[in-house]
């Protein structure tokens, strides 16, 4: 029927101040009539929960405007119930950002002296609703349509990216069942405290029964977790009043972040039990009373949502998500009966059936368990479904708000296992904890650890998070040196994951823009510069001593390392200006000269320099550099001072100055040979750097986020930050060079694997500065967004933006990689 078909007089219960309510919308709903000549109040017999109203203000003219108005219900409420400001939330972020159809939102009241509880106003949808979920009186062409436009639509919505969208942090995605089992229980136990119902017990049983249940899936919050409606239903979608489409779904009261495939079973429950009916209850069902002609078999109806979501089959947890929905359908039922003896159910007359609806729930849940079976292993012969994660997924959490098929850059179901508890780890462990860093890193104890990292560390080692950035080819060449007379160095063992994962640099670059979301990230997971660099020249160019002795601490994460290249008194993007002397002294090396920006040197754990000199002066310009190790407590060596990077010294980190006075170290020390110096830069500085570009992108990403809540919740000039139209350009545009900067950034990744550093030296160097300027122009629109708060320390952001700027310089001068994309360009003319 048409939505206007479910109005009905205002029950007195529910009656509100009309005068209060018009004073309040003529001054926050934008385009209301002014003046308004009349205004009439209805209210929605449809729905068991917040009470929901009809306005229609009359203005000069003739002309009539509706709006629907929810509130909470009067009285007491169970605690966390009838959450009208989350509704009013997660409808702005879906009407905003997302093509998922909702009516749109206008304004949020959190006072409850204006009409008595807090309440918002959205559009009115002219639609159809269709509350008898058998579609009596549809033709069986259109049920079938209707059911599948439900199916579709519910994907739309478990394909939402909550993060691009700032949704983020509105539920936990992992232990959702486990959670919901709790707190459902509770409210039925609240819901019946003074009366125990006939299936009193069965439930209590049934609660027992689901705790034991619970799919192993339901603990990731990866791939099936993310936006849950918590009350999708046929009846609550409103369709097109002629055409077969849905154009808006309803009664978010319940939604939140978790397992999305609670969403498809309760969805699905009138195939297995008739909650509809006003005069009593049927156990029914559609495979009870026969499925309606036209409407599709429950098989169908959860092919074509598997098909459109890239969703697997879900017959192995089918019973439990089931018989967690009845259950959590006989809570909600017995609440509102329980609301319907207090008086204050928004359901009429239909609320005082709903106890023995919850009673039918019960017994329906405890059929299900006792059957054998209840959903065939696969589907019938010609219903598509998907085998595991869509591509869009996969692309999930990249920040892109589109849902588009996104190439080639598609991560294996390996790197977005790992990639989803990174991103766990972080919102568990690092987010929390950044406020004690930056604490102690403004502290007189700023040059000291503090004792939660090394716990972290150790977790994250635990977690089969440690030393990601390790190429596939690096961790094959040093099994062979180090392990290979270690009998315990075999798959999974302790020393076999100091290798890391096994990761191409395309892979690794969708977790490291995960760590480069956060300052302090990239060293809880060992991954963290100059170490990443160091352990892969030592990786890749070490000797079998020099491995054991200093890699070997290195990827335990028990020492830290700096690089000594860059010198005060010369310009050193031009690596063949460097002065620092390195001469052979008999079994020694001597080594004279000044180094700054040595990053990692001030760290009490460091304990070993890789410093790059001149061993020939008088050789070809390039073979006049070598590298070698040198022990920080060697005698000579002196850190004179930390640097300071727009006033951050990076503590306990920091960037040093350092002279070398006739320092002597051992020539086993040299790397690879004497003029072999730029040779191993090279081999260093290309993953090293892409490293520094995927980091950027992470951190662009906190920036966008962090503008967009901060848009969506401050207030200027009489509207929210986000309404303002130089804003949405900004941050539009913002989006566009991000998500430009990305794929330039993984096709680098992507040739360095294919082709080698040599061969990517120019799309490498693109990204190196593509990367840092759009980082810069994205934090900066994320600080102005704050204002004051965008200068301060009370956010990640300016620190964020320090070090973007630093990475124009210290990833080598953009002039430099600019200079090398031209010359590229003029050789390929010349062919």
């Amino acid at each position: 029927m048409l939505t206007s078909g479910l109005l009905r007089p205002v029950d007195d219960a529910h009656a509100i101040d009309e005068a209060a309510l018009l004073r309040y919308a003529a001054e926050h709903v934008a385009g209301f009539p002014s003046p308004v000549r009349g205004l009439a109040l209805t209210q929605f017999g449809h729905g068991q929960s917040n009470p929901t109203y009809c306005i229609e203000a009359s203005a000069p003219g003739g002309v009539t405007a509706r709006y629907v108005l929810r509130k909470k219900p009067p009285g007491a409420i169970l605690q966390s119930a009838h959450a009208v400001e989350r509704e009013f939330q997660v409808l702005k972020a879906l009407g905003t950002y997302t093509d998922v159809p909702v009516p749109k939102v206008f304004c949020l009241c959190t006072d409850a002296s204006v009409i008595g509880t807090p309440f918002y106003i959205m559009e009115h949808l002219e639609g159809l609703i269709y509350p008898d979920n058998k579609l009596t009186g549809v033709t069986p062409t259109k049920r079938k349509t209707i059911y599948l436009a439900a199916a579709e639509t519910l994907a739309a919505i478990h394909k939402v990216d909550v993060t691009a969208i700032g949704l983020q942090k509105y539920g936990r995605r992992d232990n959702y069942c486990k959670r919901q089992v709790e707190r459902w229980g509770r409210q039925y136990l609240s819901s019946t405290g003074e009366g125990k119902p006939a299936r009193y017990q069965k439930m209590l049983d049934l609660a027992h029964w689901l705790k034991e249940h619970i799919p192993k899936e339901d603990s990731s919050a990866g791939f099936g977790t993310g936006l849950v409606h918590g009350d999708y239903r046929v009846d609550n979608l409103v369709f097109h009043p002629t055409e077969d489409r849905v154009i808006g779904v309803l009664d978010w009261e319940l939604s939140t972040l978790g397992n999305q495939m609670c969403d498809v079973a309760y969805s699905s429950l009138p195939y297995i039990i008739d909650a509809t009916t006003s005069t009593g209850y049927s156990y029914g069902g559609f495979e009870y009373t026969g499925i309606p002609d036209g409407i599709p078999p429950l098989e169908e109806y959860l092919a074509a949502y598997c098909s459109i979501s890239a969703r697997p089959w879900p017959a192995a947890s089918w019973k439990f998500y089931v018989a967690f929905s009845l259950f959590r359908g006989a809570s909600i039922y017995a609440g509102v009966y329980h609301r319907w003896t207090m008086g204050n159910a928004s359901g009429g007359e239909r609320a005082r059936f709903s106890g023995k609806i919850a009673n039918a729930m019960v017994d329906r849940a405890w059929d299900i368990i006792n059957r054998e079976n209840v959903l065939r292993e696969q589907p019938a012969r010609g219903m598509h479904v998907s085998n595991g994660p869509s591509q869009e997924f996969q692309r999930k959490h990249e920040g892109s708000i589109s849902t588009k098929d996104q190439g080639k850059f598609v991560p294996s179901e390996k790197v977005m296992q790992l990639r989803n508890k990174l991103m766990k780890f972080m919102e568990d462990y690092i987010y929390p904890m950044e406020s004690e860093f930056y604490k102690r890193a403004h502290s007189t104890s700023r040059w000291t650890i503090h004792p939660e990292e090394e716990k972290l560390k150790a977790l994250a080692k635990r977690e089969g998070l440690w030393n990601l950035f390790i190429p596939l080819d690096s961790a094959a060449r040093a099994r062979e040196l180090l392990f290979e007379d270690m009998s315990h160095g075999s798959p999974g063992s302790s020393e076999e994951l100091l290798l890391g994962a096994g990761l191409t640099n395309l892979e690794y670059g969708y977790l490291c823009e995960i760590m480069g979301r956060s300052i302090w990230a990239p060293q809880i997971f060992n991954c963290g510069p100059p170490d990443t660099g160091n352990m892969e020249v030592l990786l890749r160019y070490g000797t079998k001593e020099q491995q054991k002795q200093w890699l070997v601490p290195l990827l335990e994460g028990k020492i830290r390392s700096g690089f000594a290249m860059t010198e005060p008194q010369v310009a050193s993007s031009d690596a063949t200006n460097i002065e620092c002397s390195i001469s052979r002294q008999g079994d020694f090396y001597v080594i004279n000269g000044t180094k700054w920006w040595t990053s990692g040197a001030m760290d009490p754990r460091c304990q070993i320099l890789v410093l790059m000199g001149k061993t020939d002066f008088s050789a070809p310009k390039h073979k006049q550099q070598s590298m070698i190790l040198v022990d920080v407590k060697t005698p000579g060596v002196q850190i004179r001072r930390p640097l300071l990077v727009f006033g951050f010294d990076d503590a306990p980190h920091g960037h040093a100055e350092i002279t070398f006075e006739n320092v002597r170290v051992p020539a086993t020390n040299i790397l690879l040979g004497e003029g072999r110096g730029f040779e191993i830069a090279q081999g260093r500085l290309g993953p090293g750097r892409l490293h520094h570009c995927m980091r950027l992108i992470g951190a662009a990403e906190r920036g966008m986020n962090l503008m967009v809540e901060r848009a969506l919740s401050r207030t200027t000039f009489g509207k929210k930050i986000a309404q303002h139209g130089s804003f949405l350009a900004d941050l539009a545009k913002c989006r566009v060079e991000l998500e430009q900067a990305r794929l330039l950034v993984l096709e680098a990744a992507d040739q360095l694997d294919r082709h080698g550093n040599k061969k990517a030296r120019g799309i490498l160097a693109m990204a190196k500065v593509a990367a840092p300027n759009m980082a810069l122009k994205v934090l900066d629109m994320a600080m102005q967004v704050h204002g004051g708060a965008g200068l301060s320390s009370d956010t990640v952001l300016s620190h964020l933006w320090a070090t973007a700027r630093t990475l124009r310089i210290a990833d080598g001068p953009d002039e430099v990689h600019l200079g090398t994309i031209a010359k590229l360009e003029l050789q390929r003319a010349r062919m």
